[in-house]
């Protein structure tokens, strides 16, 4: 459900998704997650272990793809509402194994073409695997040419190597180890090579650390659509509930002021009281009652406590957040207004 429901103090809301498995049961997967209190999921769209050079020659110019399932199993809003793509995180387009970037390639062209075809509005591409990134970047650029209105998030780790922060360490990415690197640079380089495409965006992968407040701030200048929140950054608090630490939940607060929305990943990793049923935040609602009891729902609750503990944005911030979400557009058009309104001055004195 909205994080936002039954908050009438809050200017819009925000939504919470969930990264799945594999599963080509999706209608069980949708059913669960849905009823379970999120709003979409993330969910791949190939079996993880197809590869084309696996294939025959004959059935790869199949228009019958071999690792996808019926589109007709969810209806078409189902599938535009409340999924989003996840693209196999094995792809590495820069691989100095020909038959794994060969592979990779038609990979990536096949899941893109399929999940355009479910009018997916997003879909979430694999984290670059390297300080390389340009044929993946170059490879990711020529389809954006011909795509439709269907965003690309890259996903992207939140790290930043030369932070002088005790919480700047290494830190782990859909299952790998993310070497000490400035994410920001991988993401800055990816984005020049695909021309500042409007239809690229981030997905920020949030790990149990943190880099420094200054590497954080330049995040909120960049068109980030989700941040991935695992399970094993929480916490946990004097209840045995799962919590998270300060910076992290200033972060969180940041990302509901700009409309990025949160995904959740990974399994439960606390062991909650037995026989408990209350939110994170000690209260219970009607919602929480009557729905499926999620395995994860405990983060989620936490989730919408943070949500609702928000402070309203002041009334000239929410005025300006109407033109732009984000602050580097918001200096923009002030400055521009700046500019236009010492014109007129000038006009007008010199008359």
């Amino acid at each position: 459900m909205p994080l936002g429901d039954n908050l009438g103090d809050k200017s819009d809301s925000r939504y919470c998704g969930v990264e799945t498995e594999f599963n080509d049961d999706m209608p069980h997967v949708l059913s669960y997650n849905i009823n379970g209190g999120f709003d979409f999921v993330v969910a791949p769209l190939m079996e993880p272990g197809y590869r084309a050079s696996m294939v025959n020659s004959a059935n790869r110019e199949s228009s019958v793809l071999p690792f996808a399932g019926s589109d007709l199993v969810l209806s078409p809003a189902q599938w535009s509402s409340h999924v989003v793509g996840k693209i196999s995180s094995w792809i590495d387009l820069d691989s100095d194994d020909d038959v794994l970037r060969e592979d990779s390639e038609i990979a990536l062209k096949q899941e893109l073409a399929w999940a355009s075809h479910l009018s997916l509005q997003a879909c979430l591409l694999p984290t670059p695997k390297g300080k390389s990134c340009a044929n993946y970047a170059r490879f990711v650029n020529q389809i954006l040419e011909n795509l439709n209105n269907m965003q690309l998030w890259l996903r992207i780790p939140l790290v930043k190597s030369d932070d002088n922060d005790d919480d700047s360490v290494n830190g782990t990415s859909d299952g790998m180890v993310v070497e000490p690197t400035d994410s920001w640079e991988l993401w800055n380089s990816f984005r020049e090579l695909c021309e500042h495409h409007s239809q690229l965006s981030v997905a920020l992968d949030v790990l149990s650390s943190l880099p420094s407040v200054n590497s954080l701030g330049r995040w909120f200048g960049e068109p980030v659509k989700a941040a991935i929140v695992h399970t094993d950054s929480f916490l946990t608090n004097a209840r045995g509930y799962p919590c998270l630490s300060k910076r992290h939940q200033k972060l969180l607060s940041g990302f509901f002021y700009y409309s990025i929305q949160i995904v959740l990943s990974g399994k439960a990793v606390h062991n909650l009281p037995v026989g408990s049923s209350a939110s994170a935040s000690g209260q219970t609602d009607n919602y929480t009652q009557q729905a499926q009891r999620h395995e994860i729902r405990s983060y989620l609750d936490y989730v919408g406590y943070l949500y609702q503990k928000m402070e309203p944005l002041p009334e000239q911030e929410r005025f300006e957040a109407r033109f732009s979400t984000r602050p580097l557009l918001n200096c923009f058009y002030k400055c521009q207004i700046f500019f236009f309104y010492n014109c007129i001055v000038l006009m007008l004195t010199s008359i």
